[in-house]
């Protein structure tokens, strides 16, 4: 099938759709044969191939066959895991798709802004850049607590810009900083109608407070991000979602991809969310958090580390004399973290994540811990 003519929206837009695109409101997309809710036992409609694969290990998955472009019992298992209907959720490749999709429906190049709090996750910018849109930056102010977003700067710049998007990474990344939920809800409301605030939560499962799904109902231009990277230990699966009001989730369908979810990505991670699963997903979570108190203190205590922040992540973000020398130590240990040095703010500065306690102990070996204790 081919690619549906934009529709001309009948009448002005309301709502969380007046912040799309003009001339996607009513853009109807592409819609594949598979996009057919239609019944059959002999499918000759999508110009599949008759027969299975030489090499396929499973034909009579059918493999051959194109997937669901939105797996209805994935969507069911990951809308009964955030607390949202099926309807506010579009499932892609990550939560990078969900950013991508976001600003293209939303913001005309060259025109458009969008407004994120940098040292931050770098796929806002580069999706911003891609597309032509500016880019305004408010960055996170380093306080006596750790790293926080001020949100009276956003909302100015946000206003001042006639931006349409606010990126919000709750916990942060790097940064490991969370934004209180009323925080949030309070932004929301400033920018009603101006800007929808999206809250990337890949990290969300390590916070000590609510998502900011709980405030959809009464905020129709708040977007979450979630993805089943991280907690869920899924990365290879490249399974996210974006949260949202279901008529800004119609829209952004629109604008993906017919296939974006492979067949064997969804059952891996329908296997994921099963009871038993997520039981384990919650045990393992819990043991992140005992060695994220550990590995703080214990790096807290070591000459040359300047500072260790506070994390809501399952990452510590650590401040060093000397972080080429430590980054050098930990790398000829075997032990590979992520070298901020290059981000706005952090040239002093190293990423580790929350490993196992044998790994972590590795990454204290490294910089000396056991030797400064003995």
């Amino acid at each position: 099938m081919s690619a549906r003519p934009a529709v001309p929206a009948q009448g002005r837009a309301t709502g969380v759709l007046a912040l799309v695109r003009e001339d996607l409101q009513g853009f109807g997309g592409y819609r594949s044969a598979r996009s057919e809710r239609l019944n059959g036992d002999v499918w000759l409609n999508a110009n599949e191939a008759a027969w299975p694969n030489p090499g396929d290990p499973d034909p009579q998955a059918g493999h051959r066959r194109y997937p669901e472009p939105q797996p209805q019992g994935l969507c069911d298992a990951l809308a009964r895991l955030y607390g949202c209907a099926p309807s506010q959720l579009l499932v892609g490749r990550g939560s990078d798709e969900a950013i991508d999709l976001l600003v293209r429906a939303t913001c005309a190049a060259g025109r458009d802004a969008i407004v994120v709090s940098p040292p931050v996750f770098g796929m806002y910018a580069v999706s911003a850049r891609l597309q032509g849109v500016r880019l305004v930056e408010v960055p996170l102010v380093d306080g006596d607590h750790g790293f926080a977003v001020d949100l009276d700067a956003v909302a100015e710049a946000a206003l001042a810009s006639r931006a349409k998007l606010v990126f919000l990474c709750s916990p942060g990344n790097p940064t490991g900083n969370a934004v209180a939920i009323d925080a949030v809800a309070a932004l929301a409301r400033r920018l009603a109608g101006r800007a929808l605030v999206v809250v990337d939560e890949a990290y969300g499962e390590y916070a000590d407070q609510p998502s900011a799904t709980t405030l959809l109902a009464a905020h129709d231009n708040i977007a979450v991000l979630r993805t089943l990277s991280k907690a869920h230990a899924l990365a290879a699966a490249r399974i996210g979602c974006v949260i949202a009001d279901a008529a800004l989730v119609g829209v952004l369908r629109a604008c993906q991809a017919p296939y974006p979810v492979p067949s064997p990505c969804a059952a891996l991670a329908l296997a994921g969310l099963s009871g038993a699963a997520l039981d384990g997903t919650r045990a393992r979570v819990a043991t992140v958090l005992q060695e994220r108190t550990r590995l703080h203190a214990a790096l807290a205590a070591l000459p040359g580390v300047r500072r260790v922040y506070p994390s809501q992540g399952n990452f510590l973000l650590v401040r060093f004399d000397d972080a080429g020398t430590a980054f050098a130590a930990l790398l000829a240990h075997g032990v590979v973290v992520r070298d901020q040095r290059a981000a706005p703010g952090l040239v002093d500065a190293l990423r580790i994540t929350i490993g196992t306690p044998r790994e972590n102990d590795r990454v204290l070996d490294a910089l000396g811990a056991r030797e400064q204790a003995a």
